[in-house]
């Protein structure tokens, strides 16, 4: 019973979804400090596991289970902090 329970809790969640990276185009970014508030507001969306803003191109790229977020808490979280977006391309 001992080794089923560390092998399941070193697997890790057994029904996590496999984590994807999508890209949104963020608007109203207009100086180095907005990428910084986009960040802290992405990160607080559940299953979001990383996220990295690029603020000449006007993007953040997002790690998340899809399982637990979906695009529209992304935008959501986004516009919620005064940065409207969308799902890039």
């Amino acid at each position: 019973m001992y080794s089923f329970l560390v092998a399941v809790l070193l697997a890790g969640p057994a029904f996590a979804g496999e984590p994807q990276v999508i890209t949104l185009n963020v608007q109203n970014m207009t100086c180095p400090a907005c990428p910084i508030t986009v960040k802290k507001a992405l990160e607080q969306v559940p299953g979001v596991s990383d996220v990295k803003v690029d603020f000449g191109h006007k993007t953040a790229a997002v790690r998340l289970d899809m399982d637990r977020a979906t695009i529209a808490s992304l935008t959501k979280a986004t516009a919620d902090a005064g940065f409207p977006s969308t799902q890039g391309k």
